[in-house]
């Protein structure tokens, strides 16, 4: 007997529409129904709606009134699991690492690195399996 599995809940928070219309149609396009794609350019409003049900993040680094690290805090205090967490930035990798390693985030991606994005569509092929 199969079971019908529910759509994994995937939040994507940066505060450019743009990107978010970019990722959600990614994400859409790559998973289909697997994905329940939220998507919030308003990062206060995106932090009242996080929870232990979130199965994956994506977290825009840069963003007006409340910055990455905030969310990132605020997801962890909501019950998300930091390991959960993609962190995404046009600030180089090396940047990013020093910045977020200590913070046991799953990865930090820098959006424009063609090779960041290979390794970026593994990573979201490992999660979206689990």
């Amino acid at each position: 007997m199969q079971t019908v599995q529910s759509p994994r809940r995937i939040m994507v928070v940066d505060d450019s529409a743009v990107q978010c219309a970019a990722w959600r149609a990614l994400l859409e396009e790559r998973y289909g129904s697997r994905a329940g794609v939220e998507t919030y350019t308003d990062p206060i409003e995106a932090v009242g709606q996080l929870g232990p049900d979130v199965h994956l993040l994506l977290l825009d680094w840069e963003m007006p009134e409340l910055d990455g690290k905030a969310v990132f805090e605020s997801a962890r205090e909501a019950g998300v699991n930091p390991k959960r967490v993609i962190i995404t930035s046009s600030y180089p990798a090396n940047l990013l690492h020093q910045e977020f390693d200590h913070m046991g985030c799953l990865a930090v991606i820098e959006k424009a690195e063609p090779e960041q994005q290979a390794a970026f569509m593994m990573i979201l092929d490992s999660i979206m399996r689990r």
